[in-house]
């Protein structure tokens, strides 16, 4: 008499999971949730908001002029304030939740996970500015109907690569913490403080009570050291002379708060153990 046997073999010659089908995968985590739903539906009434009180100010000052480049600027910040918590959530979530258990399983190669989750973020954080442009072109629109001045369309190739690249800058930023920290309060508290606590509570006033302020915290804050590389301060109207100092400045913050946080948590990533 005898038993039938099963071959342990495990048959490696299908193909994997395509690298496009991992990326939609990751954008559906971040977005299709009811929180994402949520976020998404706060930072477009903000959005509106923004753009309802730009021109309520303006038909109320008939003086005041704007253009679409300015438009475009407002139209951004609610999203550079409210939507970088997706590029934390990709990350954290999974380890709070203990998805990653199944990440894992059925793509067991962590590095390329990790490569999905920030062509993912990437791909949200340049689609969240077409959508801020194009709500800056509907207030342009707006602001020369109800105002008697006429709609200027003037978006400069250089300030809308740098609106693109600040947005950039602060998703990955968003990410590398996430990615180093593990845990969602954690990495959102550090970003938003890091980010937007001390640069505009802290730093301007210990930066006009001290000299040693004024020389330091501008390598320490990433927004500034964008600012002062761009070719033109759209909200001071006057040209920036850009020195080498300027883009030392900027490479060392993009160091302090991306490559190195984002380094060390993809290490930290790929050598966790799973439980």
């Amino acid at each position: 008499m005898s038993t039938a046997t099963t071959d342990p073999t495990i048959d490696l010659s299908r193909p994997g999971v395509p690298f496009g089908r991992e990326v939609r995968v990751e954008i559906r985590k971040m977005i299709d949730t009811r929180g994402g739903v949520w976020l998404f539906a706060i930072t477009a009434l903000f959005i509106l908001l923004a753009m309802g009180l730009t021109l309520l100010v303006l038909g109320l000052n008939e003086d005041a002029t704007i253009t679409a480049s300015g438009f475009g600027e407002i139209m951004a910040l609610p999203v550079s304030i409210l939507l970088p918590v997706f590029a934390i959530l990709i990350v954290t979530s999974e380890w709070s939740q203990r998805t990653h258990l199944t990440t894992f399983t059925l793509q067991p190669h962590r590095g390329r996970v990790i490569l999905a989750k920030f062509v993912a973020v990437t791909t949200l954080a340049i689609g969240t500015i077409v959508a801020a442009a194009v709500f800056g072109a509907l207030g342009n629109a707006l602001y020369g109907v109800i105002t008697p001045h006429d709609p200027v369309w003037n978006l400069p190739v250089a300030d809308l690569a740098w609106i693109v690249a600040q947005q950039l800058l602060f998703f990955w930023m968003a990410f590398a913490l996430a990615m180093l920290l593990l845990n969602t309060p954690a990495a959102i508290a550090v970003f938003y403080v890091a980010s937007m606590i001390l640069p505009f509570m802290v730093y301007p006033i210990l930066m006009a009570m001290f000299q040693w302020a004024r020389d330091l915290l501008p390598w320490l804050n990433m927004d500034y050291a964008v600012m002062m590389v761009r070719t033109e301060a759209t909200f001071l109207g006057d040209p920036i002379e850009v020195g080498v100092v300027d883009y030392l400045r900027l490479a060392f913050t993009v160091t302090l708060w991306i490559v190195l946080p984002g380094l060390l948590g993809a290490l930290r990533i790929r050598r966790t153990e799973v439980k």
